[in-house]
């Protein structure tokens, strides 16, 4: 059964300098169920105010929801002066006959060696023939209690009525879990069992989890500040794509080297020919007389032994020969690698592109131009940071989140916002004058600045 997936909302608690904050999408925003329109939500804010937790939130919530490990990783990102860290994100599942508002919460817990999710709930209501059910827990697994799979029992039963090796397998699946560290509702063990097809009202259960978990493995893209950083230390070119043509069905980043040729297999060569032609197909509007091509030097052994292709990605302009990639600007090679994620969203209403520092090297003219573009055409979810303020010159209010100087309140809608007030004017009067319900920049003083800088640089002189 297909469906599309949106996310209605994020809230965080005790990541990095987030002791608690929530970004809600335009849609839930205005309390609308609709599938069929682009949503942006833009967060703004001074340095260090909590714009990159959410995307790192999201890209650990992503890999939580398909399965994988908990990262090490993770235990870095938990409030230093915090045990224990929760992200509950709200989505609204589209399917043929019935909308399901569903809610997923997880608690993430430091230990002496490592991060441990010690508990994960999943809550829903159903929207189905004009009537809506009251949004209710129906699966609860709390890591130390031993004695029971999960709760609520009634669920549980709904699952082992219709064979009784559910529940053996069930607690195999939750000691699968626990010992590899990742998600009991989503690892892949006990997901086979929550997924298969029911007679009862369990149905409806299976379906959500089904359709978040396809959401995070198909259709959430997560670009963070690392993407950019191989990118500007020249040294890969990551493109986050996505591929259902014919019988090829990938999703991910392709990392071609910046400093050398290399050489590809036959299945990722074909991969790489379709996200080129993907690209080559917007390319030329963004930066007129451009495409990229495939540049090749001939066939090459894999390391496996089998048949390669060593080939370098170029830039193509009319009348000039085709230079490496590599010597593009770093603004160009940015696009380039979000491109095939951009057209993905723009055509997919199931899509969440979510990125971090859009901005980053990219024109300001230009990035108001594709952000003006995307709510009136597009299809699906962009989330984003930036510090360029143009985007708030193109997007509606409902659109951009600002950062605070608040940790217990991190994010707000700016307030007594008219439709023919101009949010950039607005948002620098709130910085310098106040008037908003948090502190939205922590206040600077030149004079003090400037003395610093002079101390310092008279320090540095007689040393």
């Amino acid at each position: 059964m297909g469906s599309i997936v949106r996310l209605a909302s994020l809230t965080i608690s005790n990541i990095k300098n987030v002791r608690n904050g929530q970004i809600i999408m335009s849609n839930a925003y205005r309390k609308q169920f609709s599938a069929n329109r682009a949503e942006v939500l833009g967060i703004y804010g001074q340095n260090g105010s909590g714009k990159t937790a959410v995307i790192d939130t999201l890209y650990y919530l992503q890999r939580i929801m398909t399965g994988s490990p908990l990262d090490e990783q993770v235990s870095e990102y938990i409030d230093s002066n915090s045990e224990q860290a929760e992200i509950h994100a709200d989505f609204h599942i589209f399917m043929e006959d019935v909308i399901y508002e569903a809610g997923y919460k997880i608690q993430i817990r430091k230990n002496a060696k490592r991060a441990e999710i010690v508990r994960e709930v999943l809550s829903c209501s159903i929207n189905k023939d004009a009537s809506r059910t009251n949004k209710t827990v129906f699966m609860d697994y709390q890591r130390a209690e031993k004695e029971q799979i999960f709760t609520p029992k009634k669920r549980l039963d709904e699952i082992t009525e219709v064979s009784k090796e559910n529940k053996m397998e069930l607690l195999v699946a939750r000691k699968i879990a626990e010992k590899d560290n990742c998600s009991y509702i989503f690892g892949e063990s006990s997901r086979e069992i929550f997924c298969k097809e029911y007679k009862n009202n369990f149905q409806h259960y299976s379906n959500v989890i089904r359709a978040l978990f396809l959401f995070a493995l198909k259709d959430l893209f997560v670009i963070r500040n690392t993407h950019s950083g191989v990118i500007s230390a020249n040294f890969l070119l990551p493109m986050a794509f996505k591929i259902e043509k014919d019988e090829i069905r990938a999703k991910g980043d392709f990392a071609v080297s910046l400093t050398e040729p290399v050489v590809l297999s036959e299945e990722r060569k074909q991969i790489l020919d379709i996200i080129v032609a993907q690209i080559n197909m917007v390319l030329y509007t963004i930066i007129p007389g451009m495409k990229i091509d495939i540049y090749h030097y001939g066939e090459q052994l894999t390391d496996d032994g089998e048949k390669g292709f060593r080939v370098e990605l170029v830039s193509v302009r009319e009348n000039m020969p085709p230079i490496p990639i590599r010597m593009e600007s770093e603004g160009i090679i940015k696009i380039i690698s979000i491109l095939n994620a951009w057209i993905q969203a723009f055509g997919n209403p199931s899509i969440c592109l979510a990125i971090d520092e859009l901005d980053a090297g990219v024109f300001e003219y230009m990035l108001g131009e594709l952000l003006d573009i995307f709510p009136k055409s597009a299809k699906g979810q962009l989330v984003f940071t930036s510090h360029n303020l143009r985007p708030l010159e193109m997007l509606d209010k409902d659109s951009i989140m600002f950062s605070t100087a608040n940790p217990d309140r991190r994010y707000i809608h700016m307030k007594n916002i008219k439709a023919s007030n101009n949010l950039r004017d607005v948002y620098i009067r709130g910085i310098t004058l106040g008037g908003q319900d948090e502190v939205i920049y922590e206040e600077t003083d030149s004079l003090k600045i400037a003395r610093a800088f002079r101390k310092a640089g008279r320090a540095a002189k007689y040393e």
